[in-house]
């Protein structure tokens, strides 16, 4: 796997032509590749920015963007918002401040659909057969310091590998194991993209000839290997019903 980061200009809030930020940064994809594109510069596309001077006390935004939240004080030292979006466990809504030039810059307002209006234009731009798209952003994971990529969503290529079933080395066979492609992506491409000032919002990952590619939405055909697990039935949900939520506006008008 060979991922290449590519710098832009710079993509200007409240509102820019990613589509021109995108084809004028990339001369050519190859075929069975996967662009991962930042969360923050779709959402300067579609114009989901708001100005902080329109919300001075951020939580009230937060909540109203969250699906589920917890109030800055369940936070140790009250740093941030824990909230549920999107069937994602994120910090703040995702809100984000930084490289925003005095807006907050909010999620896309539905990641498929982007992912999937890229995945097209790119597909018609570059003449290519099979690509992905995968619209990425930065996460924390209990217990560790530091950010990771994260995929908000994705196109054009399934996004598990099912190791059910399958002998290991000494025969036993796997009983719950998937490999998560979509985030393992994301992952070593936000690291490489950079979280500061680096101006390289997009990511070219070629040379994965173990990806599956495909032209339609990914969707399991059973309950036990969809890509998005339900609360209540993740590993974790004796933690996250261990607090109480609240109910967030969901990002409604």
């Amino acid at each position: 796997m060979v991922i290449t980061t590519i710098k832009t200009r710079i993509v200007r809030p409240p509102r820019d032509n990613i589509f021109d930020v995108i084809f004028h940064a990339i001369k050519k994809i190859p075929e069975k590749s996967i662009l991962v594109v930042t969360s923050k510069i779709v959402s300067i596309g579609e114009g989901q920015c708001i100005p902080i001077s329109k919300y001075p006390d951020k939580d009230i935004l937060v909540a109203k963007e969250a699906d589920w939240y917890l109030p800055r004080k369940a936070t140790p030292g009250a740093w941030c918002m824990h909230t549920l979006k999107n069937n994602i466990f994120i910090p703040s809504a995702g809100i984000d401040v930084s490289n925003a030039n005095g807006y907050y810059i909010l999620w896309p307002k539905h990641p498929k659909h982007s992912a999937k209006k890229l995945w097209i234009a790119l597909r018609k731009k570059y003449r290519v057969k099979k690509i992905g798209v995968i619209i990425s952003d930065s996460h924390t994971i209990p217990l560790r310091r530091g950010v990771l990529g994260i995929s908000l969503a994705h196109y054009g290529f399934e996004p598990l590998k099912d190791y059910r079933f399958t002998p290991d080395l000494f025969g036993r066979p796997f009983e719950m194991t998937f490999t998560n492609i979509a985030d393992g992506i994301t992952t070593t491409a936000v690291m490489l993209m950079g979280e500061g000032k680096e101006s390289t919002p997009l990511a070219l990952v070629t040379d994965i000839p173990w990806v599956k590619f495909t032209n339609k939405p990914y969707k399991s055909k059973k309950s036990d290997s969809s890509f998005e697990i339900k609360t209540k039935e993740d590993l974790y949900y004796p933690l996250l019903s261990a607090v109480k939520w609240k109910k967030g506006n969901g990002g409604r008008s």
